[in-house]
């Protein structure tokens, strides 16, 4: 019986693209299901009844939710080509400390940027070049996160980068001075098809800030 497979997802979320680009490393067929996140699906409530949050991946009517789970599910069942976290324990317990530190950081301190004014917006500036400094000096000399291939980290940070336009342009910073090394990496990983087929354009990611800056008020 072949797999049945099915993303709820939201096309501006950097958690539902790291489920794309996993899905897109290993090949895996299945069938995109765009959410409104105004007004949920009853799919999703019913999926994901505790979060109610995208994205949720669905296999064989099971869901996974969470993106960093699913992710690893994806790794698991799918473990004939692309591994994404490392065989050896130690290495697989580092990848995992750096996406959820990932988690723990770009999201808030990133939103913080486009939402915030005066000194708390000089804080998330602060804490948000810190965090990149940190995963840069992680990625040292390394092609990837993941060595000479994609993995884990490169999954879970490499999303962000398309809301990087909105990052600068609101929050007035210039990554690419501060950490040239980090923007480097980030040219690389979207040079890969399955990162660049999943992830929207940096463009549309701004118009979509603007928006949401409009809708709640931010001028």
């Amino acid at each position: 019986m072949a797999d049945e497979v099915i993303l709820l997802d939201f096309w501006p979320s950097p958690f539902g693209m790291r489920v794309r680009i996993a899905l897109a490393e290993k090949g895996i067929k299945y069938e995109y299901k765009e959410e409104d996140l105004r007004n949920k699906s009853p799919l999703l409530l019913q999926m994901n009844p505790v979060h109610k949050k995208i994205p949720v991946l669905i296999h064989n009517g099971k869901p996974i939710a969470e993106s960093l789970i699913a992710v690893q599910y994806i790794d698991e069942v799918w473990n004939d080509k692309s591994p994404l976290l490392p065989s050896d324990p130690y290495q697989r317990s580092q990848a995992r400390f750096w996406a959820d530190f990932v988690d723990k950081k770009m999201y808030e301190v990133g939103r913080n940027l486009w939402t915030k004014k005066g000194e708390e917006q000089e804080a998330a500036k602060k804490e948000f070049i810190e965090a990149i400094k940190l995963l840069e000096q992680e990625l040292g000399d390394k092609t990837y996160f993941g060595g000479d291939k994609l993995g884990f980290v490169d999954v879970a940070l490499i999303p962000f980068y398309t809301w990087f336009k909105g990052y600068e342009t609101f929050g007035n910073i210039n990554v690419e001075k501060e950490s040239p090394k980090f923007i480097a990496w980030a040219k690389r990983c979207i040079q890969i098809e399955s990162v660049s087929k999943s992830l929207p354009d940096q463009d549309k990611v701004y118009d979509f800030i603007v928006q949401i800056r409009k809708r709640i008020g931010i001028e």
